[in-house]
């Protein structure tokens, strides 16, 4: 389970902590903690084949009969905050141009012009537009997809504007996030348990985040290898022994699956049971949510802010995470900035020692003389997410 540090403690001067109206669920879970010198000594074991990592069949399979067949977050909500903004995103491997229209719908198209093919928007961070032009001939569409204009329409005299719109691809908003189908002409369900998830995200203040900041690490790791650190406890007072292990026992985190979905809850060192009866403001510093959206995205609360890291594979030893920090109000100081820029600077650091963990697992298990990984009683979360990914495989 990821971890994160205490902010310094101006920020709590200047800034209101994320919103605690927790759901009955994660105030269980809570209530659920034993006193750090209290708990259970975990003993489930697990192990799997090394080639889970680095077989090129196996990762065409997954991509396949997962990522292809749900649909999966491609960026939190509050990146398209209003109406009449855009941007575009290919860091999938397919070009995917996002709108929020002027009725606040969100849609998704493939960022692909009908003329000749060309990326309609070359990648971009949020804009406010009312519409589209391909930079390369200037064919033109609404944020609603319909081509609205051809520079010397009389030379295409069989063109239906009508029937040459951008193409849509599945979307749904929920949970604080935007999920999209990849798959063309395939319908793309939500993971069953999303509404439970929308309910905790909801209550944690997700769809009213504003984004601070944002960055893309390429990762030179198979997927799962980055999403093991953020299921298990195990790591935390060994990888991170210089940044943020002297906050956090060494001890497991209540884990509850919601569907396909994981919720873990810890008490950072400071926690004492009982916690869950005092008010807010001490309940957010001594409590971290860290959440695992099937198929590909982890969310890790902070009091002040949260961190989300979505995931995208992009061959069986390279995975593309797009980091980014969602703050409950937007900064508006100077010394605000600083603060923030500071916890910026910090959740890369330690997300960066997590990362590079899995980028040396990748370079020892390529070799192939490992045949066996093994998972014990603080990773208790890893079989149980390798058994998901394998019910979707043929």
């Amino acid at each position: 389970m990821a971890t994160v540090a205490d902010e310094p403690k101006e920020a709590a001067e200047r800034f209101v902590p994320l919103p605690r109206r927790l759901t009955d669920s994660q105030l269980d879970s809570i209530r659920a903690l034993p006193a750090h010198d209290r708990a259970p000594t975990p003993t489930t074991e697990a192990s799997r084949p090394a080639e889970v990592y680095t077989d090129p069949t196996r990762f065409a399979a997954e991509m396949a009969h997962i990522f292809r067949k749900v649909a999966v977050p491609i960026t939190p909500s509050c990146r398209l905050p209003e109406p009449g903004t855009l941007f575009a995103d290919d860091s999938f491997g397919v070009p995917v141009l996002l709108t929020r229209d002027r009725a606040g719908k969100v849609r998704a198209f493939y960022n692909i012009c009908l003329h000749r093919g060309s990326k309609v928007v070359d990648g971009c961070d949020p804009v406010k537009a009312g519409r589209v032009s391909c930079p390369y001939h200037a064919w033109t569409y609404g944020l609603d997809g319909q081509l609205v204009g051809i520079p010397r329409a009389e030379t295409f005299p069989s063109a239906d504007k009508a029937a040459l719109g951008l193409m849509p691809m599945p979307v749904h908003e929920t949970a604080g996030y935007i999920w999209v189908g990849l798959e063309k002409g395939r319908e793309a369900p939500l993971p069953p348990g999303t509404d439970r998830l929308d309910a905790d995200l909801c209550a944690l203040g997700l769809r009213e985040m504003h984004v601070y900041g944002q960055r893309h690490y390429d990762l030179a790791s198979n997927w799962k290898l980055v999403v093991e650190p953020f299921l298990e406890a195990y790591h935390v007072q060994r990888l991170h022994a210089k940044t943020v292990a002297g906050l956090n026992a060494d001890v497991n985190p209540v884990m509850v699956w919601l569907g396909e979905h994981l919720r873990q809850t810890a008490g950072k060192i400071q926690f004492v049971p009982g916690e869950e009866e005092l008010n807010s403001d001490r309940l957010h510093r001594t409590i971290t949510h860290s959440y695992f959206v099937f198929p590909n995205t982890i969310i890790v609360t902070s009091p002040y802010f949260i961190s989300s890291m979505i995931l995208m594979p992009r061959a069986v030893d390279r995975t593309i995470v797009q980091y980014t920090m969602l703050m409950p109000q937007p900064i508006r100081s100077e010394r605000g900035e600083d603060l923030f820029r500071r916890s910026y600077a910090f959740q890369d650091e330690i997300f960066s020692e997590d990362f590079g963990a899995g980028v040396m697992q990748q370079q020892a298990l390529s070799c192939g003389a490992l045949e066996t990984v093994r998972y014990g009683g603080m990773e208790a979360p890893i079989g149980p997410f390798h058994d998901l990914v394998e019910r979707y495989l043929p």
